[in-house]
């Protein structure tokens, strides 16, 4: 079996077009890295599978894959569910509870829909991924991560980096590798 064949069955892609095997070519070559990779492509593509499949076929295969979509957690508990928190430091919070980060440590994490994430939490992952350090909420003291950051979007960043959305250098950290998936109506099953 050679190694496109196995990233295809290692998470059940299909498709035969010349895009799904560049894409499998692409993925073979980052896979080992532990760059971050920026996933692009409309809704419903198949992005989370191609996070899917870069872990599984990483050095971190054995490790978690916490998969975390950015734009069903509301702005005000994002950062505690990224980062966790410390008992007491908000209304509710009446334990210390571990983020998402942290239960991810060794593996690696796909944020989906990094495009929603809100402008004061881009400040706090671009920390994240330059030194591998995070604050939980209700806490001063930095803690330590090493994971590999998956991150997809269906907005054009470039064009939220213009419109002061979304932070230039979170973008340039993200966009390390940009893997371009291709709309399901571009991918015929064979050609």
């Amino acid at each position: 079996m050679n190694s496109l064949d196995k990233i295809r069955r290692s998470v059940g892609l299909i498709g035969e077009s010349d895009k799904i095997v560049e894409m499998l070519s692409l993925i073979s070559q980052v896979a080992s890295t532990d760059i971050s990779i920026l996933v692009s492509g409309e809704s419903g593509s198949g992005k989370e599978m191609v996070a899917k499949a870069i872990h599984k076929n990483s050095k971190r295969k054995f490790e978690s894959l916490v998969i975390v979509n950015c734009a069903a957690i509301p702005s005000g508990i994002i950062e505690s569910e990224l980062f966790g928190h410390k008992k007491g430091s908000f209304t509710g919070a009446i334990e210390n509870k571990k983020g998402y980060f942290e239960e991810a440590n060794k593996g690696s994490i796909f944020l989906d829909e990094i495009g929603e994430l809100p402008k004061e939490t881009q400040a706090k992952l671009l920390r994240v991924i330059e030194n591998g350090e995070y604050i939980r909420v209700g806490e001063s003291i930095a803690q330590k991560t090493d994971v590999r950051i998956i991150a997809a979007t269906n907005r054009d960043l470039k064009k939220e980096v213009k419109k002061n959305n979304f932070r230039q250098d979170l973008y340039f950290r993200l966009n390390v590798f940009n893997l371009q998936i291709p709309a399901l109506r571009e991918s015929k099953f064979i050609e």
